[in-house]
């Protein structure tokens, strides 16, 4: 046991950087809008922008303005989708399973997958930009290169 301690010594605890639990709470209701509490999770996401937007430290800022962003995309991907279906000849037809699971498989699993990278993200402190859909605004890691 001893030997144990020595060969992986305790590393101490790195403080978080400011506005990261924000950035995490953004990040996690971001994906819970994705998942399971749609129009709920971004009603949470909203009230939580329009109260910290102006004050948050630029983490938060960040992953604030990147999950509004990107839910309003995936909200507007989401209703496309369902145009398409109906001009397709409604949810009758057999046009719909194809639109759908082109849907599921292209843009919700990659809406997914970027959020879960943004979560992770703001879990070690770090900044992040969703490709595509996020806002070009968005402040940069100044640790990257």
């Amino acid at each position: 046991m001893s030997d144990e301690r020595e060969q992986f010594p305790e590393r101490p605890a790195e403080a978080p950087a400011p506005g990261q639990g924000l950035a995490v709470a953004a990040e996690s209701l971001y994906l819970a809008n994705l998942l399971l509490a749609p129009g709920l999770a971004f009603g949470v996401l909203l009230w939580l922008y329009l109260r910290h937007h102006r004050d948050a430290p630029p983490l938060a800022a960040c992953h604030l303005r990147q999950t509004l962003s990107a839910s309003v995309w995936a909200g507007l991907l989401l209703v496309l989708v369902n145009g398409l279906i109906i001009i397709t000849g409604g949810y009758a037809s057999g046009h719909t399973w194809l639109v759908v699971i082109l849907y599921f498989t292209l843009c919700h699993s990659t809406l997914v997958v970027l959020g879960m990278i943004g979560l992770a993200r703001a879990m070690a402190g770090r900044h992040y930009r969703y490709p595509l859909v996020g806002m070009a605004t968005c402040c940069h890691d100044r640790h990257e290169s």
